[in-house]
Order: C-alpha cells, then sequence, then structure tokens
C-alpha cells in the first residue's frame, strides 16, 4: 500500500509500538490508562491508512484531521503515566518528542492538501 511509504505513517507506527511497549509494565490497576493509551496511539496510524485510502480531499483532510487529534489525546494521558509514576521522565519526553514531530508532519501533510490543486 501506498500509504505505508509516508514517514509519517511509519513514525507513527513506531509510536504505538513504543507506547505498547511501555504499558506492558503498567501497575494493574491502572488497566483503563493502557486501553485509552494503546487506543489513542493506534489511531494515529489507522487514521493515517484510512484517509489515504480516502478518494476525495475533504475525506482524506478529516481523516488526518482525526489522526492530529489522536496526536493531541495522547498527551495528557502520557502526562497522567508520568505524574502516576508509571513512566519515566525519560520515557515520558521520548514520546511526547515522538509525538510533536508526528504532529507537525501531519500538519504539513494537511496543509499540503490544502495547497494542492484538484
Amino acid at each position: 500500500m501506498a500509504f505505508e511509504k509516508l514517514i509519517v505513517y511509519q513514525k507513527s507506527v513506531d509510536f504505538a509500538d513504543a507506547v505498547c511497549q511501555q504499558t506492558e509494565s503498567f501497575s494493574r490497576g491502572y488497566g483503563f490508562l493502557v486501553d485509552q493509551l494503546n487506543r489513542a496511539a493506534l489511531s494515529i496510524a489507522a487514521n493515517i491508512a484510512e484517509g489515504n485510502g480516502r478518494f476525495t480531499k475533504p475525506d482524506r483532510k478529516h481523516f488526518f484531521g482525526i489522526a492530529r487529534g489522536s496526536v493531541q489525546e495522547c498527551v495528557p494521558l502520557l502526562e497522567l503515566a508520568k505524574r502516576r509514576n508509571l513512566l519515566s521522565e525519560k520515557s515520558h519526553m521520548e514520546l511526547k518528542s515522538h509525538l510533536e514531530e508526528i504532529g507537525r508532519m501531519l500538519s504539513g501533510l494537511i496543509n499540503g492538501l490544502e495547497n494542492r490543486e484538484s
């Protein structure tokens, strides 16, 4: 599939994988946080893939926007994990840095769609 060659897609799958790895060690009472964080992380890559499967620019833009929203959703979830000592400061900063990069790339993808001729 063509979307698999997109760097932003590859980075978002890497991010989801890193989140899965980190959340495996979360304490038992934080299943709600594990579930929400994993869903939000995976949603980024899933919506990039779905957006690339759409035929119209507005549809693609919509799904890329959802992916960008999922990036934002991960921020407070990671913050709570850090505050609850489920994530080290280093892991938190690394994951957040990846999110910031993915967010910028998604904004570029959306802006590119807006600027491209039909």
